[in-house]
């Protein structure tokens, strides 16, 4: 089994390092929205009963109007991380049906095939290649799109790429798709930061998309990352093979009741507030003379030579932000929740010594 990666949110390993108290330090190491919205009224039901069906059914339906998906009804998942894991059981390795000559079977509604290559479009968000990798799949990290070829059973591209923010045009997402049928290969489009722009996203177009999953976030956007919950995107026998892998009462009432409501509301306002927190930061950013590198609206990457004295320095100021073994030269920063917090983000940049 590979060693579990290390990603943003360790505040208490932080603190226990550094010092002070978790609750003290400044959390800009995810990319969560830092405003969480106001949680709608749960009906009481929701937390008495487990999830009925109709339960379901309306945060899908929710769902499907939010993420403008046409026929297909997104499937609401405990988190993202979660189908992540069962992408490996949609194509099987050549273990499981021998041969040599890269065919294609299907076994139990799953894509199997006798080559066990898959593609992820890199750096990324790094469970997607360790996935893969705990189930015995050789792994290509690429650069781009272009070196997708026929002998990957699976691509995965994240769009808008975590850390660096890189956008890929919904045409060329879709010549991907194509050629990815054309071999039997399925393409998987982690839109985890996608609603503070939606005009990027392929949901409207996944009805007609039939070898394409999409990821979908609910608590990055919201706020909300501790309800754990997303949604996929996909044709009806993949959402019911990734259903009947979680098994039952997958994601709470709560949640569906959550989800349900704040999918239906404006949220123009959430968009306008990430917004102006974004700017916030760029703000303290570029004041402290850091380079901007890319990022999304919900976080910024930096590229510096110091990045890890900065962010030493910054851990004894009791502000954590995102650092990168595979890149020593960069620093993700998340956004602030308030002027305060811009405030005290730029005095501890101001302090540090170049």
């Amino acid at each position: 089994m590979s060693a579990p990666i290390v990603h943003g949110g360790g505040i208490t390993a932080a603190a226990a390092t550094f010092g002070g108290r978790p609750e003290d330090w400044l959390d800009l190491s995810t990319g969560i929205n830092p405003c969480p919205v106001a949680l709608p009224d749960i009906p009481a039901r929701a937390w008495h009963r487990l999830p009925d069906r109709h339960l379901i059914d309306e945060a899908r339906r929710a769902a499907r109007d939010h993420y403008r998906s046409g026929e297909i009804l997104p499937l609401p998942v405990p988190g993202t991380q979660s189908v992540i894991q069962l992408l490996p059981r949609l194509v099987e390795a050549d273990r499981l049906v021998g041969g040599t000559d890269n065919s294609v079977a299907v076994t139990d509604n799953r894509v199997a095939v006798t080559d066990n290559r898959v593609a992820v479009v890199s750096p990324t968000y790094g469970e997607y290649a360790r996935a893969f990798a705990s189930a015995g799949f050789a792994v290509d990290a690429v650069d781009d799109i272009a070196a997708i070829g026929a002998g990957h059973r699976l691509a995965v591209v994240v769009n808008p790429n975590n850390p660096d923010g890189l956008i890929w045009p919904a045409e060329t997402l879709i010549a991907l798709h194509d050629r990815m049928k054309a071999a039997d290969g399925l393409l998987v489009v982690d839109e985890a930061f996608g609603d503070t722009d939606p005009a990027l996203s392929l949901a409207s177009r996944a009805p007609q998309l039939s070898n394409l999953v999409i990821f979908r976030s609910f608590g990055k956007f919201f706020g909300l990352a501790g309800l754990r919950l997303g949604f996929a995107i996909a044709r009806s026998d993949i959402l019911a093979r990734f259903e009947d892998w979680l098994g039952p009462w997958a994601v709470s009432g709560p949640a569906l009741s959550i989800a349900d409501s704040l999918l239906r509301s404006d949220v123009s306002p959430i968009r306008g507030r990430i917004n102006e927190r974004c700017a916030g930061l760029h703000g303290v950013l570029t004041g402290a003379g850091l380079q901007l590198s890319g990022g999304t609206a919900l976080f910024t990457l930096v590229a510096d030579a110091r990045a890890g004295d900065i962010y030493t320095h910054l851990c004894r100021h009791h502000i954590l932000v995102r650092k990168f073994d595979y890149a020593p030269e960069w620093l993700r920063f998340g956004l602030p929740p308030d002027p305060a917090a811009d405030r005290r983000l730029g005095e501890a940049l101001q302090r540090f010594e170049r």
